[in-house]
């Protein structure tokens, strides 16, 4: 989901590389993320996403290539003030009090001791932590831990958000009052990375991605376009009977079938109205007919591992 009204970009990668000994785990990427979008950046492990977002947030400089952030060159001196970063390994401290840490990360962030305090206090009541202010980071659970972390990372209202696995260890209804935050904020006009192996979180949350393998970028669109584009001709038709003896000009294959149901793949050269033209002249009652498109798991698969995307539908003999 995309709130984008701005035109230009927030952030943009120009042919970065970074090179660790002889191991290329940025290898020429680019990419270009609008204001206000809410941004997959997906890849398996050991892809570079994490160098990445660490160039991005000036943990680490690139070897060639270039970062513009809101218009200009990246300046981490600078410009880090406007960016929060919640990465996948939590770095609170255990046993800090939760209300003197957030107070001391929000005046790192730039925030004055009055300022961070009404906001500490505005996002402690919005999650239902007030009661937490007193308590150690390591008298919580995984999951209050992490509401805690996703504060700490926000509450500068920051341009960029950088969450690396944000839902990790939280509960639907926790996970729901993050998801509700993350559309919030996108709405006010931060942009937000979102890095995650959970596909169908990406599906729900995301506007446009980006696939990551081995250094390199193989996939970058919009999640609609890219579905659109990996789709493989594949229907759901119900019926209450599919003829006996599907001739060779029948204008699909069935692959699979469940009860009144059946999967199948329409030929090259046919379109979805001559399958319907095809069963209504045969004299089949159609109560149902949908497209099948791949689900982003599927295309994920395929592009990294080189598995087919359908590989879960198999042709009926």
């Amino acid at each position: 989901m995309s709130y984008n009204l701005l035109s230009m970009p927030i952030l943009e990668l120009r042919n970065l590389k970074k090179y660790f000994a002889t191991q290329k785990a940025v290898d020429d990427i680019s990419l270009t993320i609008e204001k206000g979008q809410i941004f997959g950046l997906l890849g398996p492990n050991g892809a570079g996403k994490t160098t990445l977002i660490r160039m991005i947030t000036g943990i680490f400089y690139p070897d060639e290539g270039e970062i513009l952030f809101d218009g200009k060159k990246f300046d981490p001196r600078s410009d880090i003030s406007h960016i929060g970063y919640m990465p996948e390994e939590r770095g609170l401290y255990k046993k800090m009090k939760i209300g003197e840490q957030t107070l001391y990360l929000a005046q790192l962030k730039g925030l004055n001791k009055n300022e961070a305090t009404e906001k500490i206090k505005e996002w402690f009541q919005r999650f239902d932590m007030n009661s937490w202010w007193n308590k150690k980071v390591e008298d919580l659970s995984k999951g209050m831990s992490q509401k805690l972390q996703f504060v700490t990372t926000v509450l500068h209202d920051p341009k960029l958000i950088i969450l690396d696995e944000p839902f990790s260890g939280l509960d639907p209804v926790n996970t729901n009052l993050i998801k509700d935050e993350i559309y919030n904020l996108a709405k006010r006009g931060s942009t937000v990375i979102f890095s995650t192996h959970r596909m169908e979180q990406v599906e729900e949350i995301c506007d446009h991605i980006v696939l990551v393998n081995k250094g390199r970028k193989i996939l970058d669109g919009t999640v609609k376009r890219v579905k659109q584009d990996y789709k493989e001709n594949l229907f759901s038709i119900g019926v209450d009977q599919m003829p006996a003896n599907l001739n060779g000009t029948a204008p699909f294959e069935i692959l699979r079938n469940e009860d009144l149901s059946y999967v199948v793949r329409i030929k090259d050269n046919n379109k979805p109205n001559d399958v319907l033209q095809y069963l209504l002249q045969k004299g089949v009652n159609i109560h149902s007919f949908n497209e099948i498109l791949p689900s982003l798991n599927d295309i994920f698969i395929r592009l990294v591992e080189g598995t087919p995307t359908a590989r879960q539908f198999q042709k009926v003999n």
